[in-house]
């Protein structure tokens, strides 16, 4: 009888590992789609970005991009949880389960990509940025060499930090970094007079003004101290996530690239539908083929997408362009074939 009760708890014990090995094993999209629910972790204090508005709803470019995500994966934009982190929340966030990815104004480098580093998977570039400086107007401050022996307020354990460090050591200009954990203290420490110049990417920078009671008493200098790629991220390893997010974000800058709009995609659905001679519009709306399975994704996630909440340029616009409460030129963010560098690779 022992040896019966000994077999039967050995098989047990089998059996509950494999099943813990294979919920272990399992890629954070089927948890997604399980749970019917994305968790998005965002900053929800940057304007144009992400920003938690006066009536409870996040909005900008950054939630946007988690909207995609959510039709594209479990098909409806109605069941995200926004999670707001700071810069040194977000890492942990994602390596604890906290959230399933960042949408968060993140820097893409190798020290975070790396298995050695952070350990984290990156999408596509989302909006490519450099790291500024932003003054007082009646400061004198005219460019980066007037700021020696000066402070600077800057956000604490970011690439922000390290990047003004680097360059004003390679200029041998001393300087003082007055540190803080979040945007909105660094703004605070600015506008309270603790320092001379304040220091993040450009876009915060000009989200951040945009806020101000007197916003052209200040200016942004034309120095700029770096590369600041920013891009959606998710755990390292989990390959059936990282490909679905960016093909995700591939999606939007071909819908853009192809014309395809929130106005006219059924549009162009039809059109597809009635020419089986237009394999490319096909695949790409999924007609015809298997892309979208190939993800673990429905194969008319694109139409999901881009029905829901527009091309690369539709979302730009809206939060970014020349009407939104924070106006940045598309600069490099255009298309490859109108003078930027966003390109989507083909979908075959």
């Amino acid at each position: 009888m022992r040896r019966l009760f000994a077999g039967m708890l050995t098989i047990s014990m089998l059996i509950s590992g494999c099943a813990s090995t294979s919920e272990k094993n399992q890629s954070r999209l089927e948890l997604i789609k399980k749970r019917n629910e994305l968790i998005c972790g965002v900053s929800g204090k940057i304007p144009g970005f992400s920003f938690l508005k006066s009536d409870g709803n996040y909005q900008g470019i950054d939630v946007d991009i988690c909207r995609a995500f959510a039709f594209a994966f479990i098909g409806s934009s109605g069941n995200i949880q926004y999670r707001p982190l700071t810069a040194a929340e977000r890492f942990t966030a994602v390596r604890t389960g906290e959230v399933d990815l960042l949408s968060r104004n993140t820097t893409f480098n190798l020290s975070r990509d790396s298995s050695a580093g952070n350990g984290l998977t990156f999408a596509p570039v989302i909006f490519h940025d450099g790291q500024g400086l932003m003054v007082k107007k009646n400061s004198g401050i005219k460019n980066i060499s007037d700021l020696a022996n000066k402070s600077i307020c800057v956000g604490s354990g970011t690439t922000t930090e390290q990047n003004i460090n680097d360059v004003f050591e390679a200029l041998s200009l001393p300087y003082t970094p007055i540190k803080y954990q979040d945007l909105n203290q660094v703004v605070a420490g600015y506008l309270q007079g603790r320092c001379a110049a304040m220091t993040s990417d450009r876009s915060q920078l000009a989200a951040a003004r945009s806020g101000f009671r007197n916003s052209k008493d200040h200016i942004i200098l034309e120095d700029i101290l770096s590369k600041e790629p920013l891009s959606p991220a998710s755990i390292g390893g989990d390959q059936k996530l990282g490909d679905a997010m960016r093909w995700v974000i591939f999606s939007l800058i071909a819908a853009e690239e192809k014309g395809i709009t929130k106005e006219n995609i059924r549009a162009k659905l039809e059109l597809a539908r009635e020419n089986p001679e237009l394999k490319s519009l096909r695949r790409f709306l999924g007609v015809e083929g298997d892309l979208g399975e190939k993800l673990g994704l429905s194969n008319d996630f694109v139409v999901n997408v881009i029905s829901s909440i527009g091309n690369y340029g539709e979302i730009y616009n809206r939060h970014l362009g020349p009407n939104s409460d924070v106006p940045i030129p598309r600069g490099l963010n255009q298309l490859y074939n109108s003078g930027g560098i966003l390109i989507s690779p083909p979908f075959n």
